[in-house]
């Protein structure tokens, strides 16, 4: 089991992936938006994303648990 964490603190603006896909490593899973900017948050490792922890529009802090892959 893996957990993708965000590398810093801000909302999230869209989630691109659902429960039960199929990722690759480097594979957006996230796209945060922090100072006005769209910073995509990629998996980093292969795998089937097991739970999504957050939905568009929550505010997450620097280290929160975006989304399980396993």
């Amino acid at each position: 089991m893996t957990e993708v964490k965000a590398s810093m603190a801000g909302s999230i603006w869209k989630v691109t992936v659902n429960r039960g896909d199929v990722v690759t490593t480097g594979q957006d899973v996230v796209i945060l938006e922090s100072m006005k900017m769209e910073i995509p948050i990629a998996a980093d490792t292969n795998g089937t994303v097991q739970d999504i922890k957050v939905s568009e529009g929550d505010f997450i802090n620097e280290g929160d648990v975006l989304v399980i892959i396993e």
